[in-house]
């Protein structure tokens, strides 16, 4: 038996809605987080798809997630959006707010969009991704609970913190995307290596008595590590300060965990929009010709090299499959 199943967008779309609907996720709801999660699986790191799907049901069934939200948009300033996502997912709050979020940036040439309260955000160069169809260059930033050390020995007190940078390269060509975490690694990628019992390279993560380790359940039981040491953790305080601080929503410190308990981590999440000058494009074509001569060069551009994206074949680990396929026939 293969270990993966192949699937359609369409088919993957439709199978993530039901699962969605079926442990309590408004139509809404259900909607917006079946198509980040298929952005996800075509775009971004597959781990973020169907796999993170999963925390997604779990936390819809056991009450961190709420099933139907109302989010509640205003203007603190006249091209910076405020939102509260009422403990819903992120993806709702921002898909209610991107229309607007757009025309200011094209009005203003700049536009800040900056929401709480909602579940962690899944995959953050979604929304950048999004951005960039619109030809408008975005940075965006997002916390979550306390899972990152900045030194071995110490206390967790950022969570992976993740920044990601779009910028539109023209009609035509997919936009240079930038998305990664603070930590040396995604959490996510931990709970699969501990799934497959596969070892994890040093420097990743510390057990519970702060010691390096390859193990990923003492991993999982210890904290993650920066990337580069206390310049990684530099950039998840800032991180911090662009998300929560900006924000006003709870510190990783004060953040519940996203995979347990029934309280929303209610995280936030900051987006800045910038429109890429008055030039009939011309800004995005030299953007592309510098992409261009970096891949002659053997330089990986992020979002440009490696492109997998093939609408029709979709592939998802089995067991993901399987247990995503549970929660849509109840």
């Amino acid at each position: 038996m293969p270990d993966e199943v192949t699937l359609s967008a369409a088919a993957a779309g439709e199978l993530a809605v039901k699962a969605c609907l079926n442990v309590g996720a408004s139509q809404a709801s259900a909607r917006s987080l079946a198509d980040a999660t298929i952005s996800a699986m075509l775009y971004g790191p597959s781990m973020l798809g169907f796999p993170h799907l999963v925390d997604y049901l779990n936390s819809f069934r056991e009450g961190r997630i709420k099933g139907d939200p109302t989010p509640v948009l205003g203007n603190a300033y006249p091209a910076f959006l405020v939102s509260d996502a009422d403990q819903g997912i992120a993806q709702l709050g921002f898909d209610r707010a991107f229309d607007k979020l757009v025309k200011a940036a094209r009005t203003h040439g700049i536009a800040i969009f900056t929401q709480t309260n909602s579940y962690t955000v899944g995959e953050l160069g979604y929304y950048v991704r999004r951005l960039a169809d619109e030809h408008i260059i975005a940075l965006a930033s997002s916390n979550a609970n306390a899972m990152v050390t900045p030194q071995a020995g110490g206390p967790a007190v950022y969570g992976t913190n993740p920044l990601a940078f779009g910028f539109p390269l023209g009609d035509g060509s997919p936009p240079l995307l930038i998305d990664q975490a603070s930590s040396a690694t995604a959490y996510i990628n931990l709970v699969r290596a501990a799934a497959e019992k596969q070892p994890i390279p040093e420097g990743w993560a510390v057990d519970e008595n702060g010691m390096a380790t390859s193990d990923p359940v003492k991993a999982l039981a210890g904290a993650l590590l920066p990337f580069g040491g206390r310049k990684g953790g530099n950039v998840a305080l800032l991180v911090e300060m662009l998300s929560a601080g900006l924000s006003g929503g709870p510190w990783s410190l004060d953040t519940a965990d996203f995979t347990s308990g029934s309280a929303s981590p209610a995280v936030g999440l900051t987006i800045i929009a910038i429109m890429p000058g008055r030039d009939d494009g011309r800004l995005e074509e030299r953007a592309q010709k510098q992409a261009d001569r970096l891949i002659d060069l053997d330089i990986f551009v992020p979002g440009i090299s490696g492109t997998r994206a093939c609408a029709d074949a979709l592939k998802i680990p089995r067991d993901v499959f399987e247990t995503v396929q549970r929660f849509a026939q109840g």
